[in-house]
């Protein structure tokens, strides 16, 4: 007989409520407890397609990161169906996948799992490099006359 040994590294949690409350790594008071520093990306299920098709759109996904880098250190998700969708999130910790791989993957539209992409991309918006988006913005205007 085989054995395995349990990872408790990436523990995933869901309380089931209405809205559900679903979590994986740390959470901010953690992360402050335990001297970790850590970026917070927010996404608002009020904005999300299939929310509001389904009226669905209290919530959200909070996503906490190192800073300037897209490893996550914890997930929470507040919403309609948040223990399902937390699944993507366990799987980007459980194999170090960041948020950038996650912006990456196709995400059926509409659907309650694109929270979780745009999530990233709210990581990605904000650590977008402007210094060199200035820079193309000008060469653009520059060779269009």
């Amino acid at each position: 007989m085989k054995r395995f040994k349990a990872d408790y590294s990436v523990m995933p949690w869901t309380t089931f409520i209405d809205p559900e409350v679903a979590r994986v790594g740390l959470n901010e008071q953690e992360a402050r407890d335990q001297g970790i520093r850590f970026e917070v990306t927010r996404y608002d299920l009020a904005e999300l397609d299939r929310g509001i098709a389904d009226g669905a759109t209290r919530g959200f996904v909070k996503v906490l990161t190192v800073p300037g880098k897209d490893r996550i250190l914890g997930a929470t998700l507040v919403g309609a169906h948040a223990g399902e969708l937390l699944a993507e999130w366990v799987l980007a910790m459980r194999h170090g996948l960041g948020l950038k791989k996650i912006l990456a993957t196709i995400h059926t539209y509409p659907t309650l799992a694109e929270a979780n992409k745009y999530a990233a991309g709210e990581w990605r918006r904000a650590h977008a490099p402007e210094r060199a988006l200035r820079w193309l913005e000008r060469y653009h205007a520059w060779r269009r006359g």
